[in-house]
């Protein structure tokens, strides 16, 4: 897909800024008339996050890639220098004539802070602006009232932000992913691990702060993660499920973080696959993530040594068979759960993360065999079904990430 500079007097529809390969994120589904300051906005977005994806690039490469003539690319390069986001990093290569200016990202220019709000623990990592973890932190949840969460979670960014290293513009933005459904406003409408219902927490986390707070589903939060930094990268469609404390599906189709029709796409851990199950706090009955998830370990509570994943995971590993054994059922019941997934969805790519990804020892040979037992014919033929590469920070990073672009700018014109 190419893309171009616009005119002055053309109309076009504006998308939140995607990876590469042309991708698009979160669409505005509206029309945009542009004038000359909102082109120069455009153009310039489109060649900051040229060099942020392509490492190495000269100004005649990025005109090249963006069809931006030389003059504009120059003048706007030396803009995004002027805002410390651009650097260069010396000559490169000669194709004959002098020698290029090699451009870099400056991702050391700000910090965003990634959040994972968890049944039983909060975590947190402070990133650059592309990713790269600098600082990690968790701490456990004792109780899930609004009043001793909230200053669980200010106590947990504030460590974060003392210890920051000096950067051009600080701490940019704060990203949180959380257990629930989240409108488009940041309002937590409905997190039943959480007992929460119609939280307002990215006006309360941005009054504290002062500073810009994404707040979004913790597997969305990861499905981002995944796309930009972990297995997902250069994949179209891909379902990322998030496994710990509960279950959460981000979805990722032709590029995008597909969110429904009012934002709340994704509650896979809520799809009944026991007809006449045991009642969830959702209200339904034989929730996927009663049998799936860590809230599976309350049906063994008497055979199982630990209930907590990690400690579980170490009874395993030490030949357990209590703990192995109720991975491999839990490993039955992931594949029951995917094959639906995967016969309504037809992803190339299933990542799975969160929590239980720990567990991928015993996990994954009981759920890879349900799925080729039952999923459809063709929809297995080029299906992958992989384990997080970020681990328990997918979420956490995907959620940094989110900030990080709502920094930048994250506009891009369509043609």
């Amino acid at each position: 897909m190419k893309y171009k500079p616009v005119s002055k007097r053309e109309t076009y529809k504006f998308f939140y800024f995607g990876k590469s390969k042309g991708s698009l994120k979160d669409v505005f589904d509206m029309n945009v008339t542009g004038d000359q300051a909102l082109v120069k906005k455009i153009n310039k977005s489109l060649i900051l996050h040229t060099i942020r994806r392509h490492p190495e690039l000269s100004r005649a490469r990025i005109s090249e890639i963006t069809g931006l003539n030389k003059a504009t690319v120059s003048n706007l390069v030396a803009e995004l220098q002027q805002e410390q986001l651009v650097l260069e990093a010396g000559p490169g290569e000669s194709s004959g004539g002098r020698k290029p200016l090699i451009l870099h990202f400056n991702a050391m220019a700000g910090c965003v802070i990634g959040m994972e709000l968890r049944v039983k623990q909060i975590s947190a990592v402070l990133c650059d602006l592309n990713g790269n973890v600098l600082a990690e932190t968790e701490a456990p949840l004792h109780r899930h009232d609004l009043a001793y969460t909230f200053e669980q979670m200010k106590t947990m960014i504030a460590g974060l932000i003392a210890g920051v290293p000096s950067t051009h513009y600080g701490i940019v933005g704060i990203g949180v992913g959380v257990p629930g459904m989240v409108d488009e406003n940041g309002v937590v409408l409905f997190a039943p691990n959480l007992g929460w219902e119609t939280v307002d927490l990215r006006s309360m986390l941005e009054e504290h702060f002062a500073l810009p707070v994404i707040i979004d589903n913790e597997a969305n939060s990861g499905a981002l993660g995944e796309l930009h930094f972990g297995r997902g990268q250069d994949v179209r469609h891909l379902l990322y499920i998030s496994a710990g404390s509960g279950i959460g599906s981000g979805i990722i189709i032709s590029g995008e973080l597909y969110k429904g029709s009012r934002g709340y796409a994704g509650e896979t851990g809520h799809m009944s696959i026991e007809a006449e199950g045991m009642p969830c706090s959702c209200g339904s009955r034989g929730c996927w993530e009663l049998y799936a998830s860590e809230k599976a370990y309350d049906l063994a509570a008497s055979e199982l040594p630990s209930y907590q994943t990690r400690e579980l995971v170490r009874y395993a590993a030490e030949g357990d068979e209590a703990a192995r054994g109720q991975f491999h059922v839990m490993g039955n019941y992931l594949g029951i759960g995917l094959t639906n997934l995967i016969n309504g969805f037809n992803p190339e790519l299933i990542v799975l993360g969160g929590a239980l990804s720990e567990a991928r020892e015993w996990l994954e040979e009981p759920m890879q065999r349900v799925v080729a037992k039952r999923t459809l014919p063709y929809h297995k033929q080029q299906l992958e079904i992989a384990f997080s590469a970020l681990g328990s920070r997918a979420t956490m990073i995907g959620a940094g990430f989110s900030a990080a672009m709502h920094f930048l700018g994250h506009t891009r014109v369509m043609v």
